[in-house]
């Protein structure tokens, strides 16, 4: 049995999706922002049956405008903070620069002593990394750090 290899328009090497696929592919990264790239690729197999690399999957959502990036991240806060936050800012929206002039801002560096990387990535497109799917919640600092 001899195969037969179906050449494309431009020539070149035969792509291994349709753009059906490639849409489903989106769509499935779209859905759970925080899946990885071999997962994808693991839901294509079940759903398909035709195996992809985790490469072809990042090529289909890069062509699909979706890139890996770190969320943001963002301390929660409760409808308290949000409330005395407001408080604060009514009472002060009316200070010269000598009353700002009084005050000490420092600058400040937290090291954690954990070991939280954030290597934990999500597909978003590019401009939206504020939009509320693309934030993480997180308390920034849960264990031991040092302020210096």
């Amino acid at each position: 049995m001899q195969t037969v290899r179906v050449k494309t328009a431009r020539g070149g090497r035969v792509r291994s999706t349709t753009p059906a696929e490639d849409r489903y592919i989106v769509l499935s990264a779209k859905r759970n922002r925080r899946t990885t790239a071999q997962q994808v690729a693991n839901q294509f197999l079940a759903a398909s049956g035709k195996q992809i690399s985790r490469k072809t999957v990042a090529r289909r959502l890069r062509g699909g405008g979706l890139y890996a990036r770190r969320p943001v991240v963002c301390a929660p806060l409760t409808r308290q903070h949000r409330t005395a936050r407001l408080q604060w800012c009514r009472e002060h929206h009316n200070w010269t620069e000598q009353d700002w002039a009084c005050k000490l801002f420092t600058d400040e560096s937290r090291f954690s002593l954990s070991s939280d990387c954030r290597r934990q990535l999500i597909w978003h497109e590019s401009g939206t990394a504020y939009r509320p799917e693309n934030i993480q919640e997180k308390d920034r600092y849960p264990t031991c750090s040092i302020m210096v």
